[in-house]
């Protein structure tokens, strides 16, 4: 590409219904309520989970490529519930049974083995998440971040324990579209 366009996208709270499309919300509910459709939908069966707290630094509100991983769901929250952000796109996951390319959209065999639809420009949104609750994704959400302000956060994050080795594909807008994301809250 031989210019590069930027992209400045309003972040939206990110809310029970304003994340459906991409995973869930996941808030504080009393001590003792049974398992519902208000708790993480979790899908971990491909291996095992890692639950860890991860300590990043230096993620400024800007994003030029997006990750997603087919196998596993993955949540993530800030420690403290400090305010943060989080591009994201809908799954793009091919099912190679039914991998028919008339649809005019360019299909992509990911290094993991899978087959996807690279995420379209005008597909990503950008949320932010305050306070004590978290994110869960759905498997093959395409997702940039976390992303914040301060120089320095740490995020609880729940994945599987190979996941960013076996299971991590990347689209870089970039290089392939020509564009940065900037987020304006």
């Amino acid at each position: 590409m031989e210019s590069t366009k930027v992209v400045t996208l309003k972040a939206l709270e990110a809310t029970p219904l304003t994340f459906k499309d991409y995973g869930q919300v996941i808030e504080a509910s009393p001590d003792g309520q049974e398992f519902g459709p208000h708790d993480a939908q979790l899908d971990l069966t491909h291996g095992t989970p890692r639950f860890y707290i991860m300590h990043i630094e230096n993620r400024p509100l800007k994003f030029s490529s997006i990750t997603h991983h087919a196998n596993v769901t993955q949540c993530l929250g800030s420690v403290g519930g400090h305010a943060w952000y989080l591009g994201v796109a809908k799954s793009s996951i091919v099912d190679s049974n039914e991998i028919k390319d008339d649809t005019g959209k360019k299909i992509v065999q990911s290094r993991c083995g899978h087959s996807y639809v690279p995420p379209d420009i005008d597909d990503v949104q950008v949320f932010k998440v305050a306070g004590s609750k978290f994110l869960k994704l759905d498997r093959g959400t395409w997702h940039a971040g976390p992303l914040f302000k301060a120089d320095a956060m740490d995020f609880y994050n729940l994945e599987l324990s190979n996941t960013n080795v076996i299971d991590h594909t990347q689209h870089s807008f970039k290089k392939d579209n020509g564009v940065i994301f900037l987020i304006d809250e």
